[in-house]
């Protein structure tokens, strides 16, 4: 029987490309999930091979693809015990200026494929009682960001779906975690064009640093992390403040110059 595996999506650069090493680290077998099938096979080859870290190329935001993912790991006889939803995309622009097609990407990417593939994968943990759903979201989510308002509203949406989650499965033995990063050095700065404006200023994590959080906090059993002490007193503080000054400062932070 193979041992069941943690599956990673987005795991060609960044945040993902972290988690695979960390996990691997850890002992588990692994699925590497992204659309540039050479970067997993490099990837895969670092970690000792597609019996350790199977490299599967698919691009999430197309229809249909999570259930393919799905449905081509049960003809390979692979069970998944992690769920590690990294994949994301995001654009820094105004709305009314976005092309509809890159808007319904970021839709479909970072929120309906997240749905799709635990939909998928989760009743299998639950039938087993036991597994785990890493969501990444973001510290995006605690706060409308104006030129950035379609991103954060599906990272709010990851936040919002998790945490639902967390008490439906309470006593089933499958845990979840909603994963808030803040600016991490990866390549998403340049895909979203946030290299290009006030925030990318601020203070950086480390992507081995923010998985390394998650995973700690994973195995505590702990639902909401805000990877980074900085991160998590810049969430309380909006707390203190009117909703307007919140909103005025992010639009001052990530609009496009």
């Amino acid at each position: 029987m193979e041992p069941p595996r943690a599956l990673v999506t987005g795991a060609s650069s960044g945040i993902g490309a972290a988690f695979a090493r960390d996990l691997r680290r850890r002992g588990w077998p692994l699925v590497l999930v992204a659309r540039r099938l050479e970067r997993l096979r490099e990837l895969s080859r670092e970690l000792g091979g597609e019996g350790f870290a199977l490299p599967l190329a698919f691009d999430l935001a197309q229809d249909g693809a999570p259930e393919r993912l799905h449905a081509e790991l049960r003809q390979r006889g692979l069970d998944v015990e992690l769920l590690v939803n990294n994949a994301g995309v995001g654009h820094t622009g105004r709305f009314h200026e976005e092309s509809p097609e890159r808007i319904l990407e970021m839709i479909d990417l970072n929120a309906r494929a997240l749905v799709d593939l635990t939909r998928c994968f989760l009743p299998a943990m639950v039938e087993r009682r036991r597994g785990g759903v890493i969501a990444v979201a973001s510290t995006a989510a605690f706060q409308p960001v104006p030129y950035l308002a379609v991103y954060a509203a599906t990272k709010a949406f990851v936040l919002s779906f998790t945490e639902a989650l967390a008490t439906e499965l309470e006593g089933t033995g499958v845990r979840v975690q909603a994963l808030c990063p803040g600016l991490t050095t990866t390549e998403f700065q340049q895909v979203a064009g946030t290299d290009r404006v006030a925030f990318n200023k601020t203070a950086a994590m480390t992507p081995e640093a923010v998985a390394a959080i998650s995973l700690a906090a994973f195995e505590r059993g702990r639902l909401r992390v805000i990877a980074g002490w900085s991160n998590r007193l810049s969430i309380a503080a909006q707390r203190l403040v009117p909703g307007r000054v919140v909103r005025s400062v992010a639009a001052r932070f990530f609009r496009p110059t």
